[in-house]
């Protein structure tokens, strides 16, 4: 069990494979578009009115 095993971790890091004891790292996963509902729309925001003092 050492760096010639290939099915264990120091194994597959000394030979370079991938596999259940060593599994590659995936990238964060990125939703490029989300499809929305009339109703489930973004409204937008409402102005108000800046009041004048005098």
């Amino acid at each position: 069990m050492g760096k010639g095993d290939v099915k264990t971790k120091k194994g597959k890091i000394a030979k370079g494979s991938f596999g259940n004891k060593r599994p590659k790292r995936s990238g964060p996963t990125v939703i490029t578009s989300i499809k929305m509902n009339k109703s489930e729309s973004p409204k937008p925001k409402k102005k108000t009115a800046a009041k004048e003092k005098k």
